[in-house]
């Protein structure tokens, strides 16, 4: 039986364009069907016990694509919020949302809030990733240590990787244990660049709008077979292991 956690799943969503393609859709409706497989793919991680789900939903830049694209996405986005909000309260499921949200309207800004507010008491936690990028959350964390130190609330000496973990955008939550990526691409993209140092990579040839919980399943049951060694060599985990069960 494997040793292996799996407490956080992360995944860039990617592919929603291709779908549509592929059936003489537009973009968006393929964006609108990837929206619905999140049901899908957090009813999967309540199966398998996993604590967190992080999706990235819109990157920092995803803002140079076509204006009505990005328009129709931040709609969508919102249309998501008000749809979907007591559906993850009754699943038990809290939303948090990660990213820089100046460039969002103030009516997507209010939905967001609410969300999760409404949502704070679940216990399996749902982060989506909107105008974010891993550059973006270390240079914002590194901004942040900076304003410490000048208010002298903290010492030079004291940031390290530890401390400036604790300013990142996902620091109460377990590390990524799996990152997954649809559609065939082989790139993190800009993803959580800090967080996932010792992710497990997984990258799947379909199509998010067709990723559904069974494929998650297919992805969760290959993170089990690996050996995670952060390091170590494969006889020192095969020994601590051993020396747990013993």
């Amino acid at each position: 039986m494997s040793s292996n956690s799996l407490r956080h799943i992360a995944i860039i969503m990617d592919g929603n364009n291709r779908w549509a393609k592929q059936r003489g859709m537009n973009g968006v409706a393929g964006h609108k069907e990837g929206a619905e497989r999140i049901r899908d793919i957090m009813t999967a991680c309540q199966e398998l016990e996993t604590e967190v789900l992080t999706l990235f939903a819109f990157s920092s830049e995803n803002w140079k694509r076509p204006r009505k694209e990005v328009e129709a996405l931040m709609g969508l986005f919102q249309w998501y919020l008000k749809h979907e909000t007591r559906e993850l309260r009754r699943k038990n499921v809290r939303l948090k949302v990660i990213g820089n949200r100046d460039n969002f309207s103030p009516a997507l800004r209010k939905a967001i809030d609410e969300a999760e507010r409404v949502t704070q008491e679940g216990q399996t936690t749902l982060v989506i990733a909107a105008d974010y990028g891993g550059r973006w959350d270390i240079a914002q964390a590194a901004r942040r240590m900076a304003e410490k130190v000048a208010e002298g609330d903290l010492s030079p000496d004291d940031i390290d990787e530890h401390s400036l973990h604790d300013y990142t955008s996902l620091a109460e939550f377990p590390e990524p244990d799996l990152l997954i990526r649809t559609g065939g691409e082989v790139r993190i993209s800009n993803f959580l660049l800090w967080q996932c140092a010792y992710a497990e990579l997984y990258f799947s040839p379909v199509l998010w709008p067709a990723f559904g919980g069974d494929e998650l399943k297919k992805a969760a049951q290959d993170f089990y077979q690996r050996q995670r060694r952060f390091g170590l060599t494969s006889d020192q985990v095969s020994g601590s292991v051993e020396a747990r069960h013993a």
